[in-house]
């Protein structure tokens, strides 16, 4: 578990490592490296949630059947859940529903 200091430096080298294994598998997310630049993980992926409709890339990874490396199958990891308010987590749970993600256990 991280540390509550920690945190949000992990939950960004997490999503950047998601990055990267994306990109391995012929998919690089141009755009969301480029908020993870500006606004780091926490403030990017926050912003991913606040918007009404899914991004593309959510389709793309759920396309690639990778749905384990979205920003949003990691919000709704336990380890993450105090960088995100519960209604941010309901929202990234509605949207792997969306596409019948099944986290593993």
């Amino acid at each position: 578990m991280a540390s509550r200091e920690s945190a949000p430096k992990d939950f960004e080298r997490a999503m950047r490592e998601a990055c990267g294994e994306s990109a391995r598998l012929g998919y690089y997310p141009t755009i969301f490296i480029g908020m993870l630049d500006n606004l780091g993980g926490v403030g990017a992926v926050k912003q991913l949630l606040a918007s009404d409709k899914p991004q593309p890339g959510l389709t793309r990874l759920w396309e690639m059947k990778a749905l384990r490396l979205s920003a949003e199958a990691h919000v709704i990891q336990e380890k993450w859940a105090a960088l995100f308010t519960e209604s941010e987590r309901a929202e990234a749970r509605k949207r792997l529903e969306d596409y019948e993600y099944q986290p593993p256990d």
